[in-house]
C-alpha cells in the first residue's frame, strides 16, 4: 500500500508535503509582489476566453473577406494557365 501511494505522489508523503509547502510560500510571495490574487487570474482567463470569443468570429469574418479577395484574382489565373497548359 505504501510502495502504491509513494508510486503516485512520485516521493514519499512527507517530502511532496515539504515540496508543496515550499512551493505555495514562493508563489505566494510571487503573487503578494505582483499584487494578484486567485480571483483575479480565474477572471483574467475568463475574460480572455470571452474576449477571444466574440473577436474570433469577426477574425474568422476577414479571413472569409480576404478570401474572396484572393480567390477573384486567383481563380481565373488558374483557369487561364490550366488552358494555356492543356494546349500543350
Amino acid at each position: 500500500m505504501s510502495d502504491g501511494i509513494n508510486k503516485f505522489l512520485g516521493d514519499s508523503p512527507l517530502r511532496v508535503l515539504v515540496k508543496l509547502l515550499v512551493v505555495s510560500i514562493l508563489v505566494g510571495f510571487v503573487m503578494t509582489v505582483f499584487d494578484w490574487y486567485p480571483a483575479d487570474i480565474y477572471y483574467g482567463i475568463r475574460n480572455f476566453l470571452l474576449d477571444l470569443w466574440r473577436t474570433g468570429f469577426a477574425a474568422l469574418g476577414r479571413v472569409g473577406d480576404y478570401l474572396l479577395l484572393g480567390a477573384v484574382v486567383v481563380i481565373p489565373l488558374f483557369i487561364i494557365l490550366r488552358l494555356f497548359s492543356y494546349r500543350r
